[in-house]
């Protein structure tokens, strides 16, 4: 079983989640569903925010595909890749983390989990990136499978 794939593709899932409940609390406004204000954090229109979130899903589903695979276009085969996406994950957890304490300080009503949503979607986005530049035999490793090497 290819763990860093089903992680990846759990992960699409959250994210696909927050995008139809988002979609859901504009068009719907359930009770069960948080309001549409709390969806948003304002960065962006949502007339230009839904299409780049369905197109990073759509881009998200070709790279979990390939994950499945371990090949293709999208899969990060070079250990140099993989180091990169693993520092921009980081670098997007820090910034996340960053967002949320200036949040903090600046809009204490908000305090703590007022409008949070859209930072708890960009730490599933981080935690997509870090598993994606995770080396696939280290996902072997923890779960006490073994190695295996795959025809070239």
């Amino acid at each position: 079983m290819n763990r860093r794939a089903l992680l990846l593709a759990i992960l699409e899932a959250l994210f696909f989640g927050r995008v139809t409940g988002q979609i859901l609390a504009t068009l719907v406004g359930p009770s069960w569903l948080p309001s549409a204000e709390h969806w948003f954090s304002g960065a962006l229109p949502y007339p230009i925010l839904l299409p780049a979130q369905i197109l990073l899903l759509m881009f998200m589903t070709v790279v979990t595909y390939d994950a499945f695979r371990q090949q293709g276009r999208l899969h990060p085969a070079k250990a140099d890749t993989r180091r990169l996406l693993c520092r921009l994950a980081y670098v997007y957890y820090l910034a996340m983390v960053a967002r949320y304490a200036i949040t903090m300080a600046l809009v204490p009503e908000l305090r703590w989990l007022g409008h949070g949503i859209p930072i708890v979607f960009h730490f599933v986005l981080a935690s997509y990136l870090l598993v994606l530049g995770t080396a696939p035999e280290s996902f072997r490793r923890r779960s006490g499978g073994r190695l295996r090497r795959r025809p070239a």
